[in-house]
């Protein structure tokens, strides 16, 4: 199987972890000679906020108040793991960026040079309504509606010019998945439109 990259693209709550858990074992069964190195950014920044420095402090209050990070930093947390842990000999998967349009520029520069196939960019769609029902499920101190709204108040205006960005860029397979239904069958349909059943 030839290496393949995949971007993950979408609200909040769309289920993006889920379908790159089961891609990735998908993966690992079709091509067990290739190890998948999966970037997410969320995670990263997450355990940046934990440290001290007068950066880290700054951005865990962007965080805590549920704002979006500036694209600098946003880079910095997939550049970092990528350019320590790529080997030109994995599958890379990315979760949480890009989410404005000039990440987007810094990744395509990313996939340039690094000579990487035509990449998939997936989208999982959902509605505004669906993401905070879904999100208050989940209980999380801070996911108050009113919070999560904010949170997701910059979808429009920041992630869906970096979608159409993607969208008809013969640069890559942009591939639009309704993520209103059951796991299995948005990931059935994610496989089956990547070739991989």
């Amino acid at each position: 199987m030839d290496l393949q990259s995949f971007v993950f693209i979408g609200r909040s709550g769309c289920g993006k972890g889920t379908q790159i858990e089961m891609l990735m074992d998908v993966l690992k069964k079709k091509d067990p000679k290739h190890e998948i190195l999966y970037i997410y950014t969320g995670k990263e920044f997450r355990e940046f906020i934990k440290g001290d420095t007068k950066t880290q402090k700054l951005t865990k209050h962007v965080y805590e108040d549920g704002g979006l990070m500036p694209e600098f930093l946003t880079v910095h947390m997939w550049v970092r793991p990528l350019v320590e842990n790529y080997n030109g000999n994995q599958h890379i998967i990315f979760d949480g960026t890009p989410r404005k349009f000039h990440e987007a520029g810094v990744l395509h520069s990313m996939i340039g040079f690094y000579k990487l196939e035509k990449p998939w960019v997936i989208n999982i769609g959902i509605s505004e309504e669906e993401a905070v029902r879904r999100l208050l499920k989940r209980k999380r101190l801070d996911d108050t509606e009113k919070d999560i709204r904010k949170r997701l108040s910059w979808y429009e205006t920041d992630v869906a010019p970096t979608i159409e960005f993607y969208r008809d860029n013969p640069n890559y397979n942009f591939l639009y998945v309704d993520g209103e239904r059951s796991p299995e069958e948005i990931h059935t349909d994610i496989v089956k439109r990547l070739g991989l059943l």
